[in-house]
């Protein structure tokens, strides 16, 4: 698409909102946008949903209302609300030992970790010794046989290293060793999430979604936008095959392992940590029923207060031994910080590699999500959210003025 052609944008903005609008269409004239989509909800009514754009650039099909697209790392988020669903119910306790819900874990001195230190990445558990395929992915006996076996590469809360990948195969099974019917993280996700929620997310997409509804990703390195430091230095520790952040990516399961050449997305299969494929009305509806307190989904008070929370560092703090940046990650979220800010304080969500977002800011009782299909190089901080992140803090602290004088 040139870059001063101005692609049709479709959906609603409610009156007020119209500058984000400006700024979505934006990103197809100035960022070098093919494909997206971008839902808000605001007080649990929707004031934004925008898609526009092409989902496949190979055929030309347009980006439809109900197009879904692969978000990466923001599936993380998706998972993070089914973990605090198991809390809300008592089934498991964030200060309580992994080791206590699944014996078998206590191997190689894992028998202290907890589970907040899991979810907030400071397990020393960001890659596994044993690659990890399809085949293997389908059998949880099997891999959590792995997962069990495999040495922390420092004490536990040493340090905080991004579980790229591994995190959401350690959620599945310590979900399956708790969950009274023993389903994997997916599983559990439709039908105690999305089924009550009526969202299209899945965590392992099934073989009756169309190929028609899936929006093709493309990664060319023409696409790309000039690198900054932070992206750089990810790109070069990326073509490092020792580097942890190499290892945490194609030591556990090929990216590969995510697409099919024939449906676009390999289907049946859960890699929770980075296969969620769903639309941005989705994830903003999911973030939005937790930002308005959850009573939908029975979450409990003491719940939301630890996601809100202020993130808890690791011995050596929240510099990242994997992604090489500065950034708070807190029982399967990522917080707002100086690095990439979102929202207030107590806000908690999770990009995706290439430049998905989504998050729940409680103080604001906000939901946002953006997907789309060009990658960008990175996770966090991409010029496409971000700039529709800030036109909709503008229209909300002037909101906030006019409410106060």
């Amino acid at each position: 698409m040139d870059a001063t052609e101005r692609v049709e944008i479709a959906g609603f903005v409610k009156p007020g909102f119209e500058a984000v609008h400006e700024a979505f269409a934006a990103n197809w004239t100035q960022r070098g946008e093919v494909g997206a989509a971008l839902c808000i909800y605001l007080d649990g009514e929707p004031v934004v949903d925008l898609w526009g754009g092409i989902r496949n650039r190979a055929t030309g099909e347009p980006w439809e209302e109900d197009t879904m697209a692969l978000v990466f790392s923001s599936s993380k988020g998706m998972c993070g609300l089914a973990m605090a669903l198991l809390h809300s119910r008592g089934l498991l306790e964030y200060e309580e030992r992994v080791a206590a819900y699944w014996p078998e874990f206590a191997q190689q001195g894992k028998q202290r970790i907890t589970v907040r230190q899991l979810l907030s990445h400071q397990a020393g558990l960001y890659t596994l010794d044993t690659a990890v395929g399809r085949d293997m992915i389908a059998n949880p006996e099997a891999l959590a046989e792995v997962l069990a076996r495999q040495r922390p590469a420092w004490e536990p809360g040493t340090y905080q290293a991004y579980h790229a990948v591994t995190l959401g195969f350690y959620e599945s099974e310590l979900l399956r060793r708790v969950d009274p019917q023993h389903r994997s993280l997916g599983q559990f996700f439709h039908e105690e999430i999305a089924l009550p929620l009526g969202i299209d997310f899945y965590i392992g997409l099934p073989e009756s979604i169309p190929n028609s509804r899936l929006a093709a990703i493309t990664q060319h390195l023409t696409d790309l936008p000039k690198l900054d430091l932070q992206s750089m230095r990810q790109v070069l520790a990326a073509l490092n095959p020792r580097s942890p952040l190499r290892r945490s990516l194609l030591g556990n399961s090929s990216p590969a392992t995510l697409f099919d050449r024939e449906r676009i997305y390999v289907r049946g299969i859960e890699v929770p940590a980075g296969n969620g494929v769903g639309t941005a009305r989705a994830l903003a509806r999911a973030y939005s029923t937790f930002a308005m307190g959850g009573r939908e989904l029975g979450v409990r008070q003491d719940t939301l207060q630890a996601l809100m929370a202020p993130a808890v560092p690791a011995f050596r703090g929240f510099r990242d031994r994997v992604v090489l940046t500065e950034w708070e990650l807190s029982l399967g979220f990522q917080k707002p910080n100086a690095t990439i800010p979102f929202g207030r304080p107590g806000a908690f969500g999770a990009p995706g590699w290439g430049g998905s977002f989504a998050f729940a800011d409680p103080e604001r009782q906000l939901g946002f999500a953006y997907v789309m299909n060009r990658m960008n190089a990175g996770q966090g901080r991409d010029p496409r959210e971000e700039s529709l992140r800030m036109t909709l803090d503008n229209i909300l602290d002037l909101r906030t003025l006019g409410a106060s004088t």
